[in-house]
């Protein structure tokens, strides 16, 4: 070669032998690569190729040599790495030709440094994904929705020139996928729940890194169908979507592998974050619309429950009164029937202020693992032999302080439900667990805290998205008319949220369903002594003011306190009882809790109070506990009552405010 030309040429040249050895180089290479004039001569050409890629240079130089020919490298998307005399790397375009030197076969390499090309190259790259992001930041501000995914998935499809996007979710409660948006050709993932897509990280938290998966190395439970014509250079590229603790889906990316570059990759991961961040805000609304619907249904239901309460005050006082002067059998076992519908409607009232978390509360600390025992001995012949009934609560599960019986009623609803889930029978699992709930996984149905969960787990029918979204609310079943009220789970939410806890369904149509109840730990809590039945005595000749503003209920109360043989008046409302205290002496108040405008019973006792201190106090209440904070130390019955019941109580709080040894009907002033 020309000595004048080859020192001429702008790029680097090298002339190696057979053997790799460098024979000559221009000055430019010298320079190039960091090394003095004159001391590349004799050097392999590996050394100046970093470390860890000289191995692999000698076989395709050696493949190279079997079949010599002019070749450009570095120019179709390859990176090429050149290695400075101190160690800096560097991109480089070589372009190789075969060459008779000295009579023997050499070959030449023209390089060139590609620093600057390179870095324009990703700029405009970046430029590009930038422009991208940005038009995927304009689409979550226009639509919502399909909408959303069906853009997303076309624009990702057209700037990658991908093969196929696609975007799948998991429903709340659904361990199995559902495609949302495809786009793109060459991809086929058939509609619908996709049972067999299983994406990695599914188990646990994995954020939205991109996984990549290289040519042929898919796993075939991701793709449900794929094109026979589908390349033998594509790669899959899965992001996980996360909604809260676990991944709620996938970003399923095909793409061509030089396709699939960090700038690729970085915009995936932007795309994926958003679309997770989507998913975490529109499942935080529809958590608080579902709750402010149960609060809604809840304060509809709780005030149902009252009204319901008067009306069965009136049915079994008018019957209690009516007992005595029934002097036949027919008529007595008539009495006893309505008797018993009015213990019917009770019930009824109390699942229905069990779900408005308006009922009276019992709590005390419970032995979970006691608990479950009698309950799998309670139910081992009752559930049938289909059904094989599993409980578990190891040693460390701290006691919870709740009301054993409504906790109690509570799981037996739930165990029921499960086995009507079971027609042909299955296996229930009751395991409970200790547990913390930090801030940032709590949310207004469950606060942060200490907790005792107890999962009811079936191998039932499972339930679809659409059912599951409506189990709590009341009346609402999906058995035949007559198997269910509808209340049974609603009682248990209500249950669980006045307790302190929570509760969270997960089911899947043919997989199951799994109810999670949380329940606060106990710390060191006393046990609440239980109501002591008191017996009844007559009056002493105290006077009771009766305040209710139910003319029906008031006649009721009357009538019961009469026969009681004490001296009585009544009036509808607070203001005209405060006037009456003030005018004539009494020794007893009994108020119903909810009197309509003005005063409550709770307030208009504490005025009494005011100026009669002596004064004993009873309130009545169709919601079995108080609204809110109680505002004084006040005693509740609850209706419907009976006779011997407010008799009773009646004449326990007088002898309290005014002891028998201190003289009868002392003045309350």
């Amino acid at each position: 070669m020309d000595p004048h030309l080859f020192e001429a040429v702008p790029d680097a040249l090298l002339i190696v032998d057979a053997d790799g050895h460098i024979v000559r180089a221009n000055t430019k290479a010298h320079a190039m690569f960091g090394h003095a004039p004159g001391t590349l001569e004799g050097q392999g050409v590996e050394s100046l190729l970093p470390a860890d890629l000289r191995q692999l240079h000698r076989g395709h130089r050696a493949r190279y040599l079997e079949d010599p020919h002019v070749r450009p490298m570095g120019t179709s998307g390859q990176v090429l790495v050149g290695q400075r005399g101190d160690g800096t790397r560097f991109p480089v375009e070589i372009a190789l030709s075969p060459l008779v030197h000295g009579g023997t076969p050499h070959v030449l390499a023209s390089i060139r440094d590609i620093t600057d090309t390179q870095r324009q190259r990703q700029a405009l790259a970046r430029a590009h994904y930038d422009a991208i992001a940005a038009q995927v930041g304009q689409l979550a501000i226009e639509l919502t929705g399909p909408g959303l995914f069906d853009a997303l998935a076309s624009l990702l499809a057209n700037a990658l020139g991908a093969k196929g996007v696609a975007i799948a979710l998991r429903p709340p409660g659904s361990e199995h996928m559902r495609i949302q948006a495809v786009a793109g050709h060459g991809w086929r993932i058939g509609g619908g729940e996709a049972d067999g897509l299983v994406l990695p990280g599914s188990a646990s938290a994995s954020g939205s890194t991109p996984v990549v998966y290289a040519p042929g190395d898919c796993p075939s439970t991701l793709l449900v169908d794929t094109d026979p014509g589908w390349p033998g250079d594509a790669c899959v590229v899965v992001v996980p979507l996360q909604a809260t603790e676990r991944v709620a889906g996938a970003l399923l990316v095909a793409a061509s592998a030089d396709r699939v570059d960090a700038d690729a990759l970085h915009l995936l991961h932007s795309t994926g974050s958003l679309l997770s961040t989507l998913l975490r805000q529109r499942r935080a609304e529809e958590a608080l619309a579902h709750a402010q619907r149960l609060d809604a249904l809840g304060q509809l239901t709780g005030g149902i429950a009252h009204d319901f309460n008067n009306l069965l005050t009136v049915l079994s006082g008018s019957l209690q009164l009516l007992r005595p002067h029934v002097h036949t059998e027919d008529a007595a076992d008539l009495i006893e029937s309505a008797m018993r519908s009015v213990d019917r409607g009770s019930q009824l009232t109390r699942k229905l202020l069990a779900f408005a978390r308006r009922q009276r509360l019992l709590p005390r600390a419970v032995d979970v693992g006691e608990l479950l025992d009698d309950l799998q001995r309670m139910l081992a012949r009752t559930l049938g032999e289909r059904i094989v009934l599993q409980t578990s609560a190891p040693d460390g599960v701290p006691p919870i302080f709740v009301d054993p019986g409504q906790v109690e009623a509570a799981l037996l609803n739930l165990v029921f439900n499960a086995r009507d889930a079971m027609a042909m029978g299955g296996t229930i699992d009751i395991a409970a667990s200790a547990l913390d709930v930090p801030q940032e996984h709590a949310d207004d149905d469950l606060p942060p805290g200490r907790y005792v969960r107890i999962n009811v787990a079936d191998t039932g029918l499972g339930m679809p998205p659409d059912t599951l979204a409506r189990a709590m609310e009341p009346f609402f079943t999906t058995k035949d008319a007559g198997r269910g009220s509808g209340l049974g789970l609603s009682m248990v939410y209500g249950f669980a949220r006045q307790s302190g806890g929570g509760l969270r369904i997960e089911s899947t149509p043919g997989h199951g369903t799994r109810v999670s109840l949380y329940l606060p730990v106990a710390r060191g809590e006393v046990e609440l002594p239980t109501e002591r039945a008191t017996p009844v005595a007559l009056s002493r000749g105290e006077r009771v003011l009766v305040v209710e503003d139910d003319a029906d209920v008031r006649r009721i109360a009357i009538a019961f306190l009469r026969s009681g043989g004490y001296d009585v008046r009544a009036v509808p409302d607070s203001e005209t009882a405060l006037a009456m205290l003030r005018a004539e002496r009494f020794e007893l108040l009994f108020s119903d809790v909810m009197l309509g405008p003005g005063m409550d019973g709770q307030a208009m006792a504490l005025a009494a109070q005011d100026t009669h201190p002596r004064i004993a106090v009873l309130l009545a209440t169709g919601y079995e506990a108080p609204l809110g904070e109680a505002p004084g130390p006040f005693e509740l019955i609850s209706k419907p009552y009976e006779r011997d019941a407010l008799l009773a109580r009646v004449r326990a709080l007088l002898d309290a405010a005014h002891p028998p040894n201190a003289g009868n009907a002392q003045d309350p002033l």
